[in-house]
């Protein structure tokens, strides 16, 4: 399953994902076309047991994800990887995959649901370097 934080700025992008795997999407703030419309602004992802929280900007997080069930938080926004574990709920931001924003690397999340504990693993696009 592939998850996107928000920003993806051409609806070509989301076709081009469901060809590699099934996609949840939400909208972000540079998302303001007819097309982009039409994704929501959160969403959730069960993959297994596993639930996983969808939105484009933390901030905007209005609910409690430990209470709620959610094992997992996606959010973009920031274009910046980063992760961290509170309350038993890993929050993650895979950073952009798209052009490079503020100097950042270009990078992707990964996170294999089948092995415990829950850590994200980055990938560089750039170099291909994995960061746990």
């Amino acid at each position: 399953m592939i998850v996107h934080a928000g920003d993806l700025g051409d609806p070509g992008i989301l076709e081009a994902l469901r060809a590699v795997a099934p996609v949840v999407a939400v909208r972000g703030n540079v998302d303001t076309s007819a097309w982009a419309l039409a994704l929501p602004e959160t969403a959730v992802a069960e993959v297994g047991s596993t639930l996983i929280y969808v939105l484009h900007d933390l901030h905007q997080l209005d609910l409690d994800p430990a209470a709620a069930g959610f094992r997992i938080v996606v959010s973009g926004h920031s274009h910046k990887a980063s992760s961290a574990e509170k309350s038993g709920v890993l929050y993650v931001n895979p950073g952009s995959a798209g052009p490079r924003r503020f100097r950042l690397p270009v990078t992707v999340a990964r996170i294999d649901l089948s092995r415990g504990p829950l850590k994200p693993e980055f990938v560089n696009l750039d170099t291909g370097t994995l960061h746990p």
